[in-house]
């Protein structure tokens, strides 16, 4: 059997299991256990509730029309089904439709489902060749993100409904997974006892940084993304009540095109994205729905505010929301990303954010016509009108010179000239390196846009006309102050191993011996002395390897480039406080003018267990603590820590870490922001962002918080103004309600009781991972992971290292191929030890372990998140994969892990 039949094989058994999914779930949402159905709308396989019309009614419409709703819906996927079965020949219909047929008669089985079904189905697809193979496949492909697509309309539709209905606080599903801004400011009132202005000083003082990263998450091409999105609008004007027979024609016209455009494009990227496509890619949904998504959201932030009494806006210039990225600055493990591509997303990013206020401030000095102003704003025009101007013949409105009669279109026509300028600037730079637009004519710091922005808005206050101020102005000047001249900010971010190959570099080359040889001690002993003194430590002569070259050009990258095109350095596998100590002392050395912050990232067991003691140490340096200035920003990786000791172990891990290092920040007087580094899937940090941030110990969000926002979630999150919208609120009310009201510590029993569940887990999960020889060959044999490593999905290799084992594959392959095959083992193995051992110690533990679940977030979605995987699992498609892939002597390896999975499952569900 080829490798490439074998990935044929994978697709057909994935996708019937993805439809089989949508089936079982609504069979399991009549079971006793229900609390995974809410879990399981937010994971992005969400379109099987849509597919039997007696299976679900929502609950948070009057009957009638939430069933008027739903059949809707249902009509439009049959509707679509039909449409999409014209596109295939005769056979290969015949096809689609008998796998379509058997896979809803093996999931409409209450439990497990039929497996003289699954049996039949399975002999059907393996018998098919290789061109129907890939149509089957494709097929369901297809059908299943049309699925997802009328579901979401549908869940928006009717979460508007809601919303116009004042007073309903919706469903328990929608309650317990969303955070609707003026729901959570009266509960914070009426419920809590916080007055409307601690409830507005705390919002003036809250950050939550969203870092966009191009995780090699997302499969799906953005041509298909694009076509996705004119088939939900389409979608949601069907939703509209006064829509016409004509218009519900040719709506259905249009979607009947962009189905067949979509089913005719190619799935498969045929070549590798580059950092930069990735990049184009991020920034696309800042053109596409941030940037109009935000002003739209703090307006309703104002009006919610507004609701509780407090009739004051905020200030534009607050931070509640920022956004960051990774794109073309994460270079850990990804010899792509190089300092040329670092300097061309930046520059690349300065030119769209230059494009976008262009736009914008063309449209301001429309809206802006009147002629009355103040003193101030008019001594500032007779200065602008005294510069001899040409007539503009660039422009498209506006072009010829402003009348002093209108003083708002003089300012904001100034404001124009230098962002035109600033705009080929950076195009000029972007293509050839150099410009010949003098730096002084263009725009260097986003307070130089606010000033005079702010001058028109004092203005119209003083005027009489503060509601023209409060509109598209105050809109823009808010946007101005979010996204600045770089639209995001880029961190950096590196392996720690790879400053210690500079810096010993550096010693060998000064003739002082290895640093890799010296111990902790000695290196910070020498590190500290560096950066007290003034000497440079080299030149030009250094011999460098192409990977120590990689890492100072990065920083002379920085250094050259305006330093608000940078946010944090992320130092990756960060074990000691010698390597935050390296990348100030190399920042140093590179002449960073502002050096960027140093964020050290804990990823594996060990290393997050001596986060709070590596913190302590670098806080007790009194160079390192003077430098910081009172703040200090700490990174925790789900991903590769769960990789590292399984799903519980980790959760528990950064859930004490966080509390020993808040511990720490306090004791030396440090504000800690605490830097979530969280992927899709439950395996890598996933789940509900509401219940996410709600379940963070006490004292570790404190009003600033950052979160990573990657791959497929991006699309989830931001590809729709409607996803935006939700997407800020959800992280705003979320962690203005943990600030305002945090969760209180668990009792020292439940905490005697995770940390004997963590060891056991740990051990279970490691003796099957790490210390059984059997793992890894059965493991390559029974997941598509070879495979997905020669997938075009990102830019960065699937291994950190092309001839490691486990240990260095990324968490990311390492989930996807799990989740493949339907087993999950990431996500539950070493869970069922964990129960098992608590139970029989003490068979009343089950008694605190139910006080935990009902008394304290974090082990409930801990629990429920396990319990979803568990629903969207089945051993009997990873005992399809064992026998039509793996080896004969490892096949009881497999049997042996579904036993497991089976123990497991029934433990979870006690």
């Amino acid at each position: 059997m080829t490798n490439w039949w074998s990935t044929t094989q994978y697709c057909w058994i994935g996708f019937l299991m993805s439809y089989r999914i949508f089936m079982v779930l609504m069979s399991k949402r009549r079971q006793k256990h229900r609390r995974s159905e809410w879990l399981f709308r937010h994971q992005g396989c969400r379109a099987g509730f849509l597919f039997e019309e007696n299976a679900w009614k929502p609950s948070s419409l009057s009957s009638n029309l939430s069933w008027s709703a739903f059949t809707e819906v249902f009509r439009w996927l049959q509707s679509m089904k039909e449409v999409f079965f014209n596109f295939l020949h005769n056979s290969s219909k015949f096809q689609v439709e008998k796998c379509y047929e058997l896979s809803g008669m093996y999931s409409r089985v209450e439990g497990q489902g039929d497996l003289e079904k699954l049996e039949r189905l399975g002999e059907l697809l393996n018998n098919l060749d290789a061109g129907d193979s890939i149509v089957v496949a494709s097929s369901f492909s297809h059908m299943l993100n049309l699925g997802n697509l009328a579901e979401e309309v549908q869940i928006a539709y009717r979460r508007r409904v809601k919303m116009a209905k004042k007073g309903d606080l919706g469903d328990e599903n929608s309650a317990l997974t969303e955070s609707d801004l003026e729901e959570t400011f009266r509960r914070l009132v009426n419920q809590i006892g916080k007055t409307p202005a601690e409830i507005f000083e705390a919002l003036k003082h809250q950050t939550v940084d969203l870092v966009l990263t191009a995780h090699p998450t997302q499969s799906v091409r953005r041509s298909l993304l694009q076509k996705h999105t004119r088939i939900r609008s389409c979608l949601s004007q069907l939703n509209q009540v006064d829509i016409t027979s004509d218009e519900r024609q040719e709506l259905d016209e249009a979607l009947h095109r962009e189905i067949q455009a979509a089913f005719r494009t190619d799935e498969i990227r045929r070549t590798p994205p580059t950092p930069q496509d990735e990049m184009r890619a991020g920034m696309s949904y800042f053109h596409e729905t941030i940037w109009n998504g935000l002003p739209i959201f703090l307006r309703r932030v104002d009006t919610a505010l507004k609701a509780i009494g407090v009739e004051e806006r905020l200030p534009y210039d607050v931070p509640l929301i920022q956004f960051s990225s990774w794109m073309g600055g994460d270079r850990d493990g990804n010899p792509r990303v190089t300092p040329e591509v670092t300097r061309d997303v930046c520059l690349l990013a300065r030119l769209m954010a230059a494009n976008l206020y262009f736009a914008q401030i063309e449209d301001l000095m429309f809206e802006l016509s009147m002629w009355r102003c103040s003193d101030e704003l008019r001594n500032r025009v007779v200065q602008l009108t005294g510069a001899t101007k040409k007539e503009a013949k660039h422009y498209i409105e506006f072009w010829k010179t402003i009348p002093s009669t209108e003083p708002f279109r003089v300012v904001l026509g100034d404001v124009r000239d230098k962002l035109y300028q600033t705009r080929e600037r950076m195009r000029q730079q972007l293509s050839s390196g150099k410009s010949e637009i003098a730096l002084d004519e263009t725009f260097t710091d986003k307070s130089q846009i606010i000033e005079p922005l702010d001058l028109c808005y004092r203005s119209l206050c003083e005027t009489g006309d503060k509601p023209v101020a409060d509109g598209s102005l105050l809109d823009f000047m808010r946007q101005v102050s979010c996204f600045g001249l770089s639209l995001v900010k880029l961190d950096i971010r590196q392996e720690s191993e790879r400053h210690a190959d500079v810096m010993d570099a550096i010693t060998l080359h000064l003739g002082m011996g290895s640093y890799k040889d010296w111990s902790e001690e000695q290196r910070q002993e020498w590190l500290i002395s560096e950066l007290r003194g003034k000497r440079p430590l080299f030149g030009s002569d250094l011999p460098m390897t192409e990977e120590v070259k990689d890492v100072l050009e990065t920083l002379r990258v920085v250094a050259d480039l305006p330093s608000d095109c940078f946010g944090a350095y992320i130092i990756s596998m960060a074990t000691a406080p010698s390597d935050v100590l390296a990348v100030e002392l190399l920042q140093r050395e590179c002449q960073v003018p502002k050096p960027l912050r140093v964020v050290p990232l804990f990823e594996k067991l060990a290393d997050l267990q001596l986060a709070a003691a590596t913190l302590s140490r670098l806080f007790s340096i009194d160079w390192y603590l003077n430098h910081i200035n009172g703040k200090q920003e700490v990174m925790i990786g789900y991903s590769d820590s769960g990789k590292d000791a399984g799903r519980l172990s980790a959760a528990w891990q950064m859930f004490t870490a966080q509390e020993e290092l808040v511990k720490v920040a306090k004791q030396y007087g440090i504000k800690l922001t605490m830097f979530h580094g969280r992927g899709g899937t439950v395996g890598r940090g996933g789940g509900p962002t509401h219940l996410a941030i709600l379940s963070q110990p006490p004292d570790t969000v404190n009003g600033s918080l950052r979160v990573t926002i990657q791959g497929e979630v991006i699309e989830k999150s931001f590809g729709e103004e409607e996803l935006c919208f939700r997407t800020l609120q959800r992280f705003t009310a979320a962690t203005l309600e943990h600030g305002m009201h945090p969760p209180f510590a668990p009792k020292p029993a439940w905490r005697n009781l995770m940390d004997d569940m963590a060891g056991v887990s740990t051990e279970e999960y490691r003796s099957v991972v790490m210390k059984n020889p059997t793992f890894v060959p059965y493991f390559r044999a029974a997941t598509p992971e070879q495979e997905y490593g020669r997938m075009n999905i990102g830019s960065r290799p699937a291994k950190r290292k092309p001839s490691g084992g486990i240990e260095s594959l990324r968490a990311i392959p390492w989930i996807f191929a799990w989740t493949q095959t339907r087993f999950h083992l990431p996500v539950w193995l070493g869970v069922g030890g964990a129960l098992k051992y608590v139970l029989q110690v003490d068979p009343k533990n089950m008694g605190i372990l139910r006080k935990m679940y009902d008394q304290w977030p974090f082990f409930r979605v801990t629990l429920d998140l396990i319990e979803m995987v568990f629903a969207k699992g089945d051993p009997r498609i990873a005992a399809l994969y064992d026998r039509l892939l793996v080896k004969d002597d490892h096949k009881s390896f497999g049997e042996k892990l579904r036993n497991n999975y089976n123990e497991t499952r029934e433990l979870v569900l006690k």
